[in-house]
């Protein structure tokens, strides 16, 4: 810029007054002196002149800078005039350095200006005789000699101006170019340094890369100062857990000097490790040689964060942090792939925690967690690093085992082995908020690969082992089963079973029987509802065999509210017969459970006009473990409505005096269990009379069911047992077969 060259000129002005002076005061004062000795007063005069006319113009600094050089340029001036005059031709240099020092000093065109007055002024004395101008072999014509003098003095004076005049104006350009860069840099510099991403510049220095740069996002993030880290390696930040893959990429690219781009673990100077997306840039001199490498860096330590939360809800757990069903069926069908493949056998698991859902009942979902996390961690433990534990949901766990053995027997006892030690270690005590609990497990083992099933998926092996878990459970629980294909030929039975029983519940084709309960003296004073499912080949699908199907598959609700409508429908008939009688309906745990269950049995008995006092509603002791308190509320709104209660099989479940006391009950019902031993059996003697001393200390009427001997029934009339059921009096049958049967009763006791 000119303000550049400007100070450029000033500065140097400054310092030529200052030599020029100085120089004088050694020179001219001693020419002065010689000179007056001499007699040459007026070279002395000139010689003082200019001296002190140059002490005035160094001294008065306040004088603007263009009146100083013209100053300056005119004391040499007169300088030169006054010695051509006296000196001769030598003195040419004086009227030289003018408009050379105007061309440095204040610029090509008053360097012109004053060239020209140099070369008119030795023009000019070339005319003078009397100038000391005359130089051997020059003519003595004064135009002649005037014109040789002047032409050679301006071709070299112009040469040496030019020269000075075109080297600074290039030297101008040069600074504008320099002071463009300059401000650039200083725009790049003030970038790099706010900008948020982190730059590093290294130099290459034979095999390694020192830093010679870093911005202030870089200080910022990993707490070294710029000074801390100039002149170390581009591997400072690396730590123990940066990937050395990605190490080995970046090392490989710089070797063969690309460009390369990378996620990788970083250091801070704390020791915090923390991720970045670094880009390396190679940058190489004029010849192609690589003489530094930037590195760009952005932090990218939440969105891998982000990336990793999203995985982990993804594939993994969020209570126990284990494997979950996505990423295990992935890991099934890799096992899957690996053993046939190896030629070894391995394992699925199905775990299931027994009495987890009791223990999560009863003391609330935080006490449940932390049994499923501690259960977790158990499992974790036991297995090997190669192996999966997983939580499918719930209560369940799946644990897979790889490549256990090549041979199919070693494989099995490898599995059952680690089954039993999962099984042990479930088992075990849990202390959790100061109280133990234990909950024990149901395991179901499936092995893989199965040679005459080829195709099998993750899914078949998931469901082998769900299957021969339940197997584990209906064995009595805290058990181990491995699968057999008989297990899932049951599995398809029990899944037709549940198909064709909804088939014949929409179809009409079940039918409801009905047994005859009597007093002492045979009399027919009730009756229990019971369902039956007629085949069309005339046989009969049992009740033990279909109920528990509608219980799991939910049709026990539907079931149950038509058991309900046939039960009002049997009561209006036997009303209409002139037989009216109290009669028994079960009802599941299940469908009394349901919200709308009391508005259901108001609906039904509206509907059908049943008289409510004759039906009796049979409860299991099981409906009583969940939610005592808003069951017995229940069963009091029901028995506002004129219904009663019968807890049947009682003496098999959860027998509690406490509850006996709270419901609303109409009737006990002895199990069959307790009344076919009787009377030989003490046990069952004793159990079954004080169940009818408690039942008479507390009001209840007391039901017998499997009554089959007149031995039996003799017992429980000696003990006042007030009614009975069984063979022995009447079998299950249908309604229209107990009308006859009835009437048929009640015309031989008239006759």
């Amino acid at each position: 810029m000119a303000n550049d060259i400007a100070h450029w000129r000033a500065l140097i002005f400054a310092r030529l007054l200052l030599v020029v002076f100085l120089l004088g005061l050694v020179t001219a004062v001693p020419s002065a002196l010689l000179a007056a000795s001499e007699g040459m007063w007026s070279i002395a005069v000139v010689d003082t002149v200019a001296l002190l006319w140059i002490g005035v113009i160094w001294r008065w600094r306040a004088l603007a800078y263009t009146a100083r050089v013209i100053n300056f340029l005119a004391v040499a001036f007169v300088v030169g005039i006054a010695l051509l005059l006296k000196v001769g031709p030598v003195s040419q240099i004086y009227l030289m350095a003018v408009p050379v020092l105007a061309a440095l000093l204040l610029g090509l065109r008053p360097a012109l200006w004053t060239l020209l007055a140099a070369g008119l002024a030795v023009m000019v004395l070339g005319f003078q005789d009397n100038a000391q101008l005359h130089m051997a072999g020059l003519p003595d014509y004064a135009f002649l000699r005037a014109a040789i003098i002047s032409i050679n003095f301006m071709f070299m004076t112009a040469v040496l101006t030019l020269s000075c005049a075109v080297l600074l104006q290039h030297l101008e350009r040069s600074f504008d170019t320099m002071s463009g860069l300059n401000a650039e840099l200083r725009l790049t510099s003030a970038a790099l340094a706010r900008l948020n991403d982190m730059v590093l510049i290294a130099k290459v220095d034979q095999h390694a890369q020192h830093i010679i740069f870093v911005n202030e996002a870089f200080e910022r993030r990993t707490g070294y100062r710029r000074d801390e880290v100039i002149g170390h390696d581009l591997r400072l930040l690396r730590g123990p857990d940066t990937d050395p893959a990605v190490i080995d990429d970046i090392d490989n690219a710089m070797a063969r000097q690309v460009a390369v781009r990378a996620e990788l673990l970083n250091y801070t100077k704390s020791g915090e490790a923390y991720w970045v997306e670094t880009e390396l840039v190679p940058l190489n001199d004029a010849g192609g040689v690589n003489t530094h490498w930037v590195a760009v860096e952005r932090d990218i330590t939440e969105r891998r964060k982000s990336q990793e939360d999203i995985h982990r809800l993804a594939f993994y757990d969020v209570l126990t942090g284990l494997p979950n069903r996505r990423l295990l069926m992935d890991r099934i069908d890799k096992l899957l792939a690996s053993s046939a493949r190896g030629a070894t056998y391995s394992a699925v698991m199905f775990i299931d925690l027994d009495r987890f859902k009791t223990i999560n009942d009863a003391r609330g979902h935080a006490i449940g967690d932390a049994l499923l996390c501690s259960a977790a961690q158990r499992l974790s433990k036991l297995m090997r690093k190669a192996d999966t534990v997983a939580r499918i949901g719930g209560d369940e766990f799946v644990v897979l085992l790889g490549h256990l053995a090549h041979e199919l027997t070693s494989a099995s006892h490898a599995a059952l082995t680690v089954a039993e030690k999962i099984r042990a270690a479930i088992g075990q005590d849990c202390e959790i908020e100061g109280q133990t609990y234990n909950s024990t497990a149901s395991i179901g083992v499936t092995l893989l690969p199965k040679p005459d099933q080829p195709e099998q998926s993750a899914h078949d092996l998931l469901r082998e082992a769900d299957t021969a878990m339940y197997r584990a459970k209906s064995d009595g629980r805290n058990g181990i089963a491995f699968f057999e294909s008989a297990m899932q030929a049951e599995v398809e039975r029990r899944l037709s079973l549940e198909h064709d029983l909804g088939a014949a519940l929409a179809g009409g084709q079940l039918q409801m029987h009905v047994q005859a309960q009597v007093d002492r003296d045979g009399r027919a004073v009730g009756g229990e509802l019971l369902m039956r499912w007629p085949l069309a080949d005339g046989a009969m699908v049992p009740p033990s065999l279909f109920i528990p199907v509608a219980e799991e598959s939910g049709l026990i609700v539907e079931l149950g509210a038509w058991a309900l409508r046939q039960a009002c429908a049997a009561v209006l008939q036997l009303q209409a017969a002139g037989l009216a009688m109290p009669l028994s309906v079960n009802v599941s745990p299940t469908q009394f459970r349901q919200a709308d269950f009391v508005d259901q049995v108001r609906q039904v008995l509206a509907e059908t006009g049943a008289p409510p006092q004759l039906l009796v509603l049979e409860v299991t002791e099981g409906l009583l473990i969940d939610k005592m308190d808003d069951t017995i509320a229940r069963m009091h709104q029901l028995t506002a409505l004129g219904l009663r209660f019968s807890i049947d099989d009682f003496g098999t479940g959860y027998s509690s005096m406490a509850y006996l006391k709270k419901m609303p009950l109409y009737e006990l019902k002895i199990d069959r269990s307790f009344i076919m031993d009787t009377p030989d059996d003490a046990s069952s003697r004793a159990l079954v009379q004080s169940i009818l001393a408690m039942a008479g200390h507390l009001g209840l009427r007391v039901v017998a069911e499997g009554v089959e001997t007149t031995a039996q029934a003799e017992f429980l009339i000696a003990h006042d047992c007030a009614c009975m059921q069984g063979y022995l009096f009447a079998r299950p049958m249908p309604l229209a077969a107990l009308i006859d049967w009835l009437q048929g009763s009640t015309a031989v006791a008239a006759a």
